[in-house]
């Protein structure tokens, strides 16, 4: 169990939240919500213990498990597995068990018996933890969040973003704690893993608290929600399930308002009944009491809450570019032994919207960053056509630079615009006033989220634009990226990984077109529309492959679709 007492958060001198008393005990199922940059993966540090609050106390009984938005955590040079096990203290074990293999071909026969007795007690030791039944445990973890089993035996600097992300969240699981705080745990997660990660936690018996932009696990798991108001600073407690929250949560805010309103009403007739008897001197008294009920009432509500903030994302028309602005052929790229993909071609017309789907690591960013030019292709080449501007949102935010502040990250990507438009595109992504003098390395994932999709550029290769937006903005970001009359703004090229089906077929019904898959042996065939694509998508779940949904005008299509 986790309790919290007067617990006080700050960013710097901002405050986050304060007085703020809960607890969570065994079966809670608590989703913790707020807009992006509330406070959320503050609060879910401090519970971890891995952070300290400005003031308050947090105490915890039992082991908690805390998975973090950042993937880049462990030891990059070890292998899956041993991450899988450290959340038991196994794969220090293991890795003692190795050296005393190594240890027992040793010459001399006095350090090799040391070793044999020292491989024995280790051994079991190992037994006594259910170390070899825990290999297996962790296995069947890592191939339900959709990992197969080479990927285990791979260090963990060559895996993409998505399987660190699943190699993270099968530790969690895997150790056992008594609490669990995840932190977006479906981020990466393909419609089959979030399924079983949702069933997983809806049986799970410990305590739990979840930070999620996902409605369908919200609404599944939680039986709790705590609500982080970034406006009043402080945390609304309710103990219902997903829907009723919603419902109750514009119930508590109709009440306030009539509060509000009716407080107001009582307060301006008692001032008005103060200043007519502050005239006479014997009733000055009696006008002060009635002053002082006045500021009381109004004190005791709260102000009127002004309506959440949505990005308002435009896009801005790009400068006219060649017909086919990107071009490539016979692209390949490996990982040491690992082959991500090989023999690729594609084209990007102007106006395209290309959807790059696969599994995690199929080399969906891989093939992203090769386009943008961040990496080398191992054989094949790039062909940047005429007029070709590219921006990259970068799916870890490795673009940004955390040492520099909003405004003079958004000077360096676009050197081009007034002082003036670079606040104004800032402001349509919420970034305003002496939020643009923060430093990048002190924003919340879905606040470096909206900073990097400010990046400019006619084609523009993404990796995963709206898993971190909040739940209001993520309509607004399709709208924008569909551009005007549901087609890409004249000029514009795009090219975006994406696993969410209701997105893929919202883009492509509404620009037409076809598309195309294609596999890690360079083979390319057509499909009609974009839902065979994804009906192909599935058939390719067990193959090392990547589609690729091009949602282009027939034309092209009927030019280039049956490429090889």
């Amino acid at each position: 169990m986790i309790s919290a007492n007067d617990l006080e958060l700050r960013a710097g001198a901002k405050l986050l939240l304060q007085a703020a008393t809960f607890q969570v005990a065994d079966g809670d199922k608590i989703g913790l919500v707020g807009r992006n940059g509330a406070g959320k993966t503050t609060l879910a540090r401090v519970l971890a213990g891995e952070s300290a609050p400005a003031a308050g106390t947090v105490r915890s009984t039992g082991s908690v498990g805390y998975l973090p938005q950042d993937t880049m955590v462990g030891d990059l040079d070890g292998l899956a597995v041993d991450r899988v096990l450290s959340a038991r203290g196994l794969d220090a074990l293991l890795a003692s068990l190795r050296d005393a293999e190594l240890a027992m071909a040793d010459a001399d026969p006095a350090r090799r018996d040391a070793a044999v007795r020292r491989y024995g007690h280790l051994e079991e030791r190992l037994t006594v933890l259910g170390g070899y039944a825990a290999e297996a445990e962790a296995a069947s973890l890592a191939s339900s969040l959709g990992l197969p089993p080479q990927v285990l035996g791979q260090q963990l600097r060559t895996l993409s973003g998505g399987q660190r992300r699943r190699i993270e969240l099968a530790r969690i699981l895997f150790g056992g704690s008594q609490t669990l705080l995840l932190d977006e745990p479906t981020n990466h997660l393909d419609a089959d893993s979030v399924s079983w990660l949702r069933d997983h936690l809806r049986a799970y018996r410990g305590g739990l608290v979840v930070i999620s932009h996902d409605v369908t696990l919200l609404e599944a798991v939680v039986n709790k929600v705590f609500y982080l108001d970034a406006d009043r600073c402080c945390l609304d407690v309710y103990n219902l399930g997903w829907k009723s929250y919603l419902e109750q949560r514009e119930t508590d805010a109709r009440r306030r308002r009539r509060e509000r309103l009716n407080a107001q009403r009582q307060a301006t007739a008692l001032q008005s009944q103060a200043d007519k008897m502050r005239a006479k001197a014997t009733k000055a008294k009696a006008a002060q009491s009635m002053q002082r009920r006045a500021q009381r009432l109004l004190a005791g509500v709260s102000a009127d809450r002004a309506p959440e903030r949505v990005a308002r994302i435009r896009f801005p028309v790009p400068a006219h570019c060649g017909r086919t602005p990107l071009t490539a052929q016979g692209l390949a790229k490996s990982y040491g032994s690992v082959e991500v993909f090989t023999g690729v071609d594609m084209a990007v017309d102007r106006g395209a919207r290309v959807v790059v789907l696969g599994l995690n690591g199929a080399g969906k960013t891989t093939l992203l960053r090769l386009l943008a030019g961040l990496e080398q292709p191992d054989s094949g080449e790039v062909r940047p056509g005429h007029g070709l501007r590219l921006g990259y949102y970068a799916q870890e935010h490795e673009t940004l630079d955390p040492e520099r502040t909003v405004l003079e990250n958004m000077r360096s990507a676009a050197p081009d615009l007034a002082e003036a438009e670079q606040r104004r595109i800032l402001g349509s992504f919420l970034f305003s006033g002496d939020d643009v003098a923060k430093p990048a390395g002190v924003l919340s994932g879905g606040e470096k989220t909206r900073r990097a999709d400010q990046q400019p550029g006619p084609g523009q290769p993404g990796g995963d634009p709206v898993r971190a937006a909040p739940l209001p903005g993520r309509d607004r970001s399709r709208h924008a990226r569909r551009g005007r009359r549901g087609g890409a703004p004249t000029g514009a090229g795009r090219a975006a990984p994406r696993r969410g089906r209701g997105r893929v077929e919202r883009g492509a019904r509404r620009s037409g077109g076809a598309g195309l898959t294609g596999r890690a042996d360079g083979q390319v065939r057509r499909v009609a529309r974009p839902r065979a694509c994804l009906a192909a998508r599935r058939g390719l779940k067990k193959k090392r492959s990547f589609a690729v949904v091009w949602v282009a005008d027939h034309d092209f299509m009927r030019d280039h679709g049956e490429r090889r």
